[in-house]
């Protein structure tokens, strides 16, 4: 699916924090090669290359559209187009590290073992990923597509849960790593403005099915079904303001 790195960077600043908080969690004093997997638009790019100044830095994306921005705003990158299931180091790297991006893939159980076996002995492959799938956000995306005239045109966009509970990573990696650190994050975000998390699913999750209806009309009659059924989920408080729990989930995994 294509990207609008506006719409995805509209909550830039919550979207932000667990890639920070990822990156404090990499135990890294030197890295020579590192590679950011789902690079975006590159504001995370940014934090490594200022962590790691000497290092040699790729940012990959699958979004020609993100990494024109990219490109834009983060210099002396080696930035690159390509499918992030296809994708292969050149050489080892130091690090491997992807913010909200390989719960797009599936086969978790060869993907995660083939990105530990392309680092350094000592290397670290730092992953976060969303695990949110289960909450209202996620869920009324399913009760949208069920109770519309589209159904039968969405309904393969329905899929199970892409991201496993932490002990599938756990017991994947611990085996064939040298140190493997897994923990989950509930975060409390705080939105401003109307419809706030019907957009901040628009820049994701939901993008794909408002991308799959063709009509204009139907397409946003499908947005207000759902951002009806999010702020029911999710009310607007007082001071205008709305909660958005979030669960993500981060992994930590020395190479041997």
């Amino acid at each position: 699916m294509s990207w609008n790195p506006d719409q995805y960077l509209k909550f830039a600043a919550p979207r932000l924090r667990p890639a920070i908080d990822l990156l404090a969690a990499v135990p890294l004093e030197h890295a020579r090669v590192i590679v950011d997997l789902g690079c975006g638009a590159g504001n995370v790019t940014r934090l490594l290359a200022e962590r790691w100044p000497q290092a040699q830095l790729s940012g990959v994306d699958n979004s020609a559209e993100m990494l024109a921005k990219a490109a834009g705003e983060v210099p002396g990158v080696r930035w690159l187009e390509c499918n992030l299931a296809d994708w292969r180091a050149e050489r080892p790297a130091d690090l491997i590290y992807s913010n909200a991006a390989l719960h797009w893939l599936p086969a978790h159980r060869e993907l995660f073992p083939r990105l530990l076996a392309q680092l350094e002995p000592g290397g670290v492959l730092a992953v976060q990923m969303p695990r949110n799938f289960a909450a209202p956000s996620h869920t009324a995306i399913a009760d949208t597509v069920a109770a519309g005239p589209w159904r039968a045109r969405l309904e393969h966009l329905l899929e199970p849960a892409p991201v496993a509970p932490p002990d599938f990573y756990f017991d994947l990696l611990a085996p064939i790593a040298e140190r493997v650190d897994i923990w989950e994050t509930e975060y409390l975000q705080v939105l401003d403005g109307p419809d706030p998390v019907k957009e901040w699913t628009k820049g994701t999750w939901l993008k794909q099915f408002l991308d799959a209806l063709d009509d204009p009309a139907e397409r946003a009659a499908f947005e207000r079904d759902y951002a009806e059924r999010v702020a029911a989920a999710y009310p607007m408080r007082p001071d205008g303001r709305t909660l958005f729990p979030f669960r993500r989930l981060f992994i930590v995994a020395t190479a041997v």
